[in-house]
């Protein structure tokens, strides 16, 4: 959802304005060559090892291989490793790659797997593609490299806020993002999650860094996910980016590009264990020996073509949303709920309502604080939504941009605020959910998503005790008042701090918000 609010008001701006005006339009649509994962990787590096690190199943039961990426620099240094192992093939996709260092490390390390002899192939929505469209060109210019964009703006202007704003005449369609997150190497090895490829979102910014989680997969559910990216790669929504520059790819590309990434991040310093004892991912990669917990496991992905499921007379198809309101659904027991944008509407307060009041466990959430979101919109309609949670009986943390910082349990946030981008779910401390999707309208109707249901008490274990340092040592605990909502920070040494007005919030920002909200639809968020 990175700079969605910035998109917002240029819509509204739009509004008031009377409309955009005229646009160009996309050139006619000419599908790239239909494409399919390799299949004949078992005898490569990453196909040994996954082999080797996937459990054997019992009774027929499909078993893959997994490891939770909580630590957002083993999470890069995994993509890194992979795509340095890689021999045969890498398959991206991605909602955001900026062109930032981390960003551009990530391009350089897939630009060497190419001058191996791998093949790459790069899905990126052309959203946020604008700014760094000359550094996907320059990839694409080199061998064994395409590079193709997910639903792309007409309006091709170097600016992603201009060509957004001249687009808008087109906004039913624009609209629909794809806010997928994987990689796979050697269709062997596979990480997704809630991560974009941006310096917040592996502890590499400055100024703020999210608290994230991907999962790190083998075994017979990246076959399936190998299949969701084919699903997407070969989909009519899918431009190749030649095609949207109208213009041959030369050799100034692959210099621009080659010295653009000289000096990018391609490397981040990692813990020898991580937080439960488990050798660093860059140890077990050195040392060619993964260790892996295995679970049963299944994909969800939304068709690229969600959008037109909404058309009269197509038969609509379950959603990620939609299937992960029915994990939650089937929990007897308890749920615990990240989300950084949480937005339930009437169906998702039903849902919330009848779990707290049923479940023994009741229904925990942790979201963003005021100070924490990087989506003041989003958060605003959220905060609408808190006075009958809380009546409902769920518990209610937001994380706090300095407690989580100073906690030191959470992550590495250096002198960073910190903030929350996992989208994740324990449900019963037996299943668990990572992915891509928010519990928010957007990712329920305008987004593509995508995501893993992994059946582990092992993992979802890990997922509590993490939910539960976050809540205990990073975040305010919300409850009741009699004029409203008290806001419960407890520092390190477990003193209590009562707020009787919201954190970091500011007269300014709510003003705004509120006045934005009265165009933008909650639907949109």
């Amino acid at each position: 959802m990175r700079a969605l609010h910035h998109a917002l008001l240029l819509i509204v701006l739009a509004i008031v304005l009377g409309g955009a005006g005229g646009c160009s339009g996309l050139p006619r649509h000419q599908p790239g060559p239909v494409e399919q994962a390799l299949q004949d990787v078992a005898d490569t590096p990453l196909g040994r090892l996954a082999a080797a690190a996937t459990p054997a199943g019992q009774g027929g039961d499909a078993r893959s291989g997994f490891r939770l990426l909580f630590a957002g620099e083993s999470a890069f240094n995994a993509r890194i490793a992979l795509a340095g192992r890689a021999t045969r093939s890498l398959d991206v996709q991605y909602y955001v790659l900026a062109g930032d260092r981390t960003g551009r490390g990530f391009l350089r390390e897939l630009r060497d797997a190419a001058q191996r002899g791998v093949r790459v192939r790069l899905l990126v929505d052309d959203l946020y593609a604008a700014g760094d469209e000359d550094l996907l060109a320059g990839l694409a210019a080199h061998a064994n490299v395409s590079v193709r964009l997910f639903n792309p703006l007409p309006v091709r202007l170097p600016s992603v806020g201009v060509r957004l704003l001249l687009s808008l005449p087109q906004l039913q369609r624009i609209n629909h993002r794809m806010h997928n997150k994987l990689l796979i190497a050697d269709n062997s090895l596979a990480v997704s999650g809630g991560r974009n490829v941006a310096d917040e979102y592996f502890m590499n910014s400055r100024e703020a860094n999210f608290v994230d989680l991907d999962v790190l997969s083998a075994g017979p559910v990246v076959r399936e996910l190998s299949a969701v990216f084919d699903r997407y790669w070969n989909s009519d929504r899918v431009y190749t980016l030649q095609q949207l520059l109208a213009r041959p790819l030369v050799a100034a590309d692959r210099e621009y590009f080659d010295e653009a990434v000289r000096d990018a991040t391609v490397r981040l310093g990692e813990r020898q264990h991580d937080q439960f004892g488990q050798p660093s991912l860059l140890r077990q990669f050195e040392q060619g020996q993964l260790v892996l917990q295995g679970a049963p496991a299944r994909v969800l992905a939304d068709d690229p073509d969600k959008a037109a499921d909404e058309a009269p007379g197509r038969p609509r198809l379950p959603t990620v949303s939609d299937q992960t309101l029915a994990l939650m659904d089937s929990a007897r027991d308890q749920v615990l709920v990240m989300s950084p944008y949480f937005i339930p509407g009437e169906r998702g307060m039903q849902l919330m309502r009848r779990l707290a009041a049923e479940l023994p466990g009741g229904v925990t959430l942790l979201t963003n604080s005021a100070g924490a979101t990087d989506e003041p919109l989003a958060y605003a309609a959220y905060a609408r939504y808190r006075p009958a949670l809380l009546a409902a009986g769920v518990r209610i943390h937001e994380l706090s941009p300095t407690l989580a910082r100073d906690a030191g349990r959470i992550d590495d946030f250096r002198r960073s605020t910190g903030r929350l981008h996992s989208k994740t779910l324990a449900v019963d401390r037996r299943w668990l959910f990572v992915g891509s999707m928010n519990l928010d309208p957007r990712s329920a109707r305008a987004n593509t998503e995508a995501g893993l249901v992994i059946d582990s008490p092992a993992l979802a274990q890990q997922v509590v005790r993490v939910f539960d340092e976050a809540i205990a040592l990073g975040s305010y605990r919300l409850r009741p008042a009699d004029r409203g909502i008290e806001w419960i920070e407890t520092d390190r040494q477990g003193r209590q701090t009562v707020h009787a007005h919201e954190p970091y919030d500011s007269v300014w920002q709510r003003l705004k918000s509120w006045l934005l909200g009265l165009f933008v639809p909650e639907q949109w968020l």
